[in-house]
């Protein structure tokens, strides 16, 4: 939408409607000590075309993909969108972020993320799934909550190995809460180390991610059968690949009590960081403690087919502090969008994506191997890897970003023990003319 500023006269007749005398008087009940004195230090303005050949500039200075070969994911990855799914997305109908209070006059936003939910139970191999959270990290952070309030306990434990910005947001959601987080370590093969579980003590709940942030397949199952020695313990799977779905057991199948992860990678731009889609779904036993929206159907007097919101009083507006979550609200445009593409690709579709994707990392893999770069881990993975190259490769990788190719993600920032570790990641979107240049390159 083009900005359309008011006119001094439409300001005018706006004030004088109000009552009020300037546009200060908008704020009089702002105290004074809290407002903004001096001018914001902004730029000369622009004209529109300006502004566009601006940002432009600022675009062709970011290492993005199609134009730059991006071997990196770590919870956001490039994969191509069918056509189909950014078409009907353009369609006015859709163009909501939210789920609708107004069954009456909403019904076909509200059975497209019913659909969607049907879809998240499915490829997940859950029960029950909401209508989308805000993203990934605040799913997990809502899960570990959803296990206090499900067991009555105050502790819960989380893997190293989930992605460390979904550990940050479970250490802001939980720091005001008393309730305490404790970490898992990571075993020398990738996965998490569960040996030291039995001696946490009463736990409400017990996160890891698969594929974990390494890229590591976790070994869920067995996982599952540990953490749930304590029948009240509930076992999270998290995940930022969900695509990785197509070829692994889904959550449900190892026995996770509650599935959360990012959805961006079906169907949905990486967009420079956002938005994102949190999906999460749980046991139908536990529907009652889920946070955020659900849709569900039912028919109406003259019984014919409905959909509304349900479940309702679980939310904040009628609940207070009693809520479930203080989130009450989805990503519905993203939410859409997952749906088109997972119904675009069907489940054939998305198990020989998985298929492409694995086999193509595990060339480059098995190319940097030969080519002399080890891993520190020997776990199988999916899509993503961790390669241990020679001191100083990071005058390689700038090297790399000027040819319009970004090398993986530098591990030391997040695992210092890591400091010569990369993170690389391989999707559709890189061919094997790709790779070989990459190795190419970095045996130079």
């Amino acid at each position: 939408m083009r900005y359309l500023p008011h006119t001094p006269e439409d300001i005018r007749a706006m004030l004088q409607v109000v009552g009020a005398a300037d546009l200060d008087a908008l704020f009089a009940s702002i105290p004074d000590d809290c407002r903004r004195k001096e001018a914001l230090n902004l730029p000369e303005p622009l004209t529109e075309w300006e502004l566009n050949g601006h940002m432009d500039n600022l675009a062709a200075g970011m290492g993005a993909s199609p134009g730059t070969k991006v071997f990196m994911g770590a919870g956001s990855y490039h994969h191509h969108i069918p056509e189909v799914t950014r078409q009907l997305l353009l369609r006015g109908e859709y163009f909501t972020a939210y789920t609708p209070y107004q069954p009456e006059i909403s019904q076909g936003t509200l059975q497209t993320i019913y659909e969607y939910q049907s879809l998240v139970c499915r490829l997940l191999g859950m029960d029950v799934a909401n209508a989308s959270m805000y993203d990934g990290a605040s799913g997990l952070a809502e899960a570990l909550l959803m296990t206090i309030r499900v067991s009555r306990r105050k502790t819960v434990a989380v893997s190293r190995a989930v992605h460390p910005l979904y550990r940050r947001v479970v250490e802001t959601y939980f720091a005001p809460t008393g309730f305490e987080v404790v970490e898992l370590p990571v075993g020398q093969d990738g996965r998490t180390d569960l040996s030291g579980l039995k001696d946490l003590g009463e736990l409400a709940g017990v996160a890891l991610q698969s594929p974990n942030f390494f890229g590591c397949i976790e070994d869920m199952a067995a996982a599952g059968k540990m953490i749930h020695a304590d029948p009240k313990t509930l076992f999270v799977a998290a995940f930022s690949e969900p695509l990785a779905f197509g070829m692994l057991k889904s959550p449900g199948e190892c026995g996770a009590d509650i599935a959360c992860g990012e959805g961006q990678s079906l169907g949905i731009p990486q967009s420079f960081g956002g938005p994102g889609l949190g999906m999460f779904a749980s046991r139908q036993s536990y529907v009652r403690s889920m946070p955020g929206r659900l849709i569900g159907k039912t028919v109406d007097r003259d019984g014919k087919t409905g959909f509304v919101l349900t479940l309702a009083t679980r939310e904040q507006h009628i609940r207070r502090e009693k809520a479930t979550s203080n989130i009450c609200s989805n990503q519905g445009l993203c939410a859409t969008a997952s749906t088109m593409y997972m119904a675009a690709l069907g489940g054939t579709g998305i198990r020989q994506l998985a298929r492409l994707n694995r086999d193509r990392a595990e060339y480059l893999k098995a190319s940097l191997a030969k080519a002399g770069f080890s891993s520190p881990f020997s776990a199988p993975t999916f899509n993503e890897f961790v390669v241990r190259f020679p001191d100083k490769f990071e005058e390689t990788w700038k090297a790399l970003l000027e040819k319009k190719m970004v090398a993986g993600l530098h591990l030391e920032p997040y695992y210092p023990e890591l400091s010569d570790c990369w993170l690389m990641c391989v999707t559709e979107t890189i061919d094997r003319d790709d790779m070989d240049t990459l190795v190419k390159e970095v045996t130079r």
